[in-house]
């Protein structure tokens, strides 16, 4: 009846008048059920109609969940139709799916806990339909954490335009807002500028770069027909069970490559106190915080 009663439906006069009251069959047991009218008698109710007495069971659960699965509107009203025997206009199913933000805007802004061991920071890149129905790329900055007691928490999620080190900075401010006081290691992607962010904001944490993001950028450089001995060698370096031992294996690197790939070398000697803060934990701790995959996964 609200999306029925519009400013222009008003305009012409009608009215609500009332309320009609029926008995209709539902999974639970019989019910009352008190359908709203107009004066002129144009309005046609959607999901219980005119005469009907048995109601599709969860039929707003139902639309919730399909549009939580990416489908259109449209999409929904199609497979109501089709499934139900019933379709619904577009405005009823906004107004069904509108119901949930209230929830979601609670979840953005809960309080968080003052202090998480590891947090993964990363952003995930969708192509998603825009206001004008084009498709266009959206970054979804994902922050997962891992509190005192070892259980994941999912902190946020954030919509940008494109990924950058400023916005992760607004992101950082919100965590710092809702009650973080520290994050003792930060597994990040990376991103140019993005230690420095956390730092300005949480300046005692542990920075560590996602190995895995490094070995793919560094591919990008290397012809495959040499991407199996590059790898070769690399390994050692990632996998090495110290520190000192990591540095010698990276100038063993530069000897066979540098000549040859030295902006993949000059890659990892600039990024290589992030990319080697991980050696000093334990190696439990390392397989948790040497790649941001968490967040893919």
């Amino acid at each position: 009846m609200d999306v029925h009663m519009d400013e222009e439906e008003r305009l012409t006069g009608n009215r609500r008048n009332g309320y009609n009251s029926k008995q209709v069959q539902t999974s639970l047991g019989e019910v009352t059920v008190h359908t709203p009218r107009d004066r002129n008698s144009w309005f046609e109710p959607e999901f219980i109609k005119k005469r009907e007495r048995i109601l599709a069971e969860g039929v707003a659960d139902r639309i919730i969940s399909l549009y939580a699965l990416g489908n259109s509107t449209r999409e929904i009203s199609d497979w109501m139709e089709e499934n139900l025997g019933n379709r619904v206009s577009a405005d009823t199913i906004s107004a069904i799916t509108d119901r949930v933000l209230p929830e979601l805007q609670s979840w953005r802004t809960r309080p968080l806990d003052s202090v998480y061991p590891i947090v993964w920071m990363d952003a995930i890149h969708y192509k998603v339909m825009d206001d004008k129905n084009r498709p266009v790329t959206r970054a979804i900055y994902n922050v997962l954490g891992v509190d005192r007691n070892g259980h994941k928490d999912l902190l946020g999620m954030y919509i940008s335009r494109s990924e950058g080190a400023n916005f992760w900075l607004s992101v950082l401010t919100d965590l710092q807002t809702r009650g973080v006081r520290d994050i003792l290691i930060a597994s990040v992607d990376n991103l140019s500028g993005f230690s420095d962010a956390i730092n300005s904001v949480f300046p005692e944490t542990v920075v560590q770069s996602c190995i895995v993001h490094q070995i793919r950028n560094s591919l990008k450089y290397v012809a495959s027909k040499y991407q199996k001995a590059f790898m070769k060698d690399l390994k050692p370096v990632y996998q090495a069970v110290s520190k000192e031992q990591a540095e010698n294996e990276l100038d063993n690197l530069e000897l066979n490559w540098g000549e040859q790939y030295p902006l993949v070398i000059k890659s990892w000697r600039n990024n290589w106190h992030e990319l080697s803060a991980y050696f000093q934990y334990t190696d439990a701790i390392r397989r948790l915080i040497y790649t941001t995959n968490t967040v893919e996964g």
